[in-house]
């Protein structure tokens, strides 16, 4: 069922000025094309217990997949008590050292990327050459409101190291099934983070593709630059949450600059929503040509990323150094990236220990071995400095 936003909706549009009217039309009419689509349900099975067939394929048509009621109320509620204990704790604004309370803030003595702010309501990345320029052009920057802050938390890096609940969260034995299918039982990890949208101040997030090292690689396909979770703390509407062309995944590098001029506008037309409700988790094609729009509704949104890649698409490549700083994946740092999910998968044990654990093929000889306390949940410290990022 799709939540009643009329009035973000209503107050998202009125920012657009004279394009009000368009805005809310586009809105209206992108969460209908988003909710006929054929790409939402649970997480089922075959009667072999594979996953099954219907959602391989329509992932594989629309590039992405929203499975519903994936995180149960009791586990949503240890993920928004981990949430606030890390918004307690994030510096007082952006480079401050201390929280609130004068602790050192959250990620303030860690070399990996953690906490990264932004203007209110701004596009920070789109039309610059951040992140290799894979944002190519720039979305409208809506005006914040009379006393907003100058800086908004917009992403947190490495989030597994700082969430116990997030790192259970990653190690759902479903979502472990599915990136197993698609990238068989070697899969390899990429990278986890926190993207904070807050009502009234969350920025945008310009079209792009994510991916860089395959695009002219001999072997290409859909599904080498891997894919994205996106767990939902709190839902995604068509005012707060990503927009896809679905589809665009299997076409190739997409000339974002030309779309728009073709639109008229950063409206393209044949996007969607990902519309999901608090719990849902959707699978997102990192080729799929993505977006969201400032935050200029009512709603807020906080999601759980967490991506992988198949073990060829890494092996022996020299990383894009988006996520972490360039260096040539070989078999012993993809290992040692990867222990990181069989730490999960003993945290996820001990919260919920009559759920049939997923069994990691590749940390089979060391799972048992590998025991999740408040020790190892330190030494997760920086581990993020490992993202296989290409």
């Amino acid at each position: 069922m799709v939540k009643d936003i009329s009035k973000s909706i209503d107050a998202c549009a009125a920012y657009y000025g004279d394009d009000a009217g368009a805005m809310k039309q586009y809105l209206l009419d992108g969460q209908q094309r988003a909710m006929s689509l054929p790409n939402r349900g649970p997480i089922h099975f075959d009667n072999n217990g594979a996953i099954h067939q219907d959602i391989l394929q329509a992932y594989s048509t629309y590039g992405f997949y929203i499975f519903e009621n994936v995180i149960n109320e009791e586990e949503l509620v240890d993920i928004e008590a981990d949430i606030q204990t890390m918004r307690d704790n994030f510096p007082t604004e952006m480079g401050a050292v201390t929280d609130a309370m004068g602790r050192p803030a959250l990620g303030s003595d860690n070399q990996a990327p953690t906490l990264q702010w932004a203007k209110p309501l701004s596009d920070p990345l789109g039309g610059t050459q951040i992140a290799n320029g894979r944002h190519q052009v720039k979305l409208f920057e809506p005006k914040p409101n009379e006393g907003a802050p100058q800086a908004t938390p917009v992403y947190l890096g490495g989030s597994l190291q700082f969430s116990p609940a997030c790192l259970r969260a990653y190690a759902n034995p479903s979502l472990l099934k599915i990136a197993e299918t698609l990238h068989g039982p070697d899969f390899a990890p990429f990278h986890e983070g926190l993207f904070i949208k807050d009502a009234g101040l969350g920025a945008a997030v310009s079209w792009h593709q994510d991916g860089d090292t395959h695009w002219d690689n001999p072997d290409f396909d859909e599904n080498i630059h891997g894919f994205n979770f996106m767990g939902q703390a709190y839902g995604s509407t068509a005012v707060n949450g990503v927009w896809v062309i679905p589809g665009s995944h299997r076409v190739g590098r997409v000339d974002i600059v030309a779309l728009v001029a073709e639109a008229g506008s950063e409206r393209l037309p044949d996007a969607v929503p990902i519309i999901c409700n608090p719990g849902d988790v959707a699978i997102n094609n990192r080729q799929l040509v993505h977006g969201s729009f400032a935050n200029t509704g009512y709603e807020p949104r906080l999601t759980l990323n967490f991506g992988f890649h198949r073990r060829s698409s890494v092996l022996n490549v020299t990383g894009a150094g988006i996520h972490a700083d360039v260096a040539t994946f070989d078999a012993d740092f993809i290992k040692k990236r990867s222990m990181v999910i069989g730490l999960a998968i003993d945290a996820r044990k001990q919260r919920f220990p009559d759920e049939t654990a997923y069994s990691y093929a590749p940390l089979a000889a060391e799972q048992d071995s590998l025991v999740w306390n408040s020790q190892s949940q330190a030494a997760l410290k920086d581990y993020n400095l490992m993202d296989l990022s290409i």
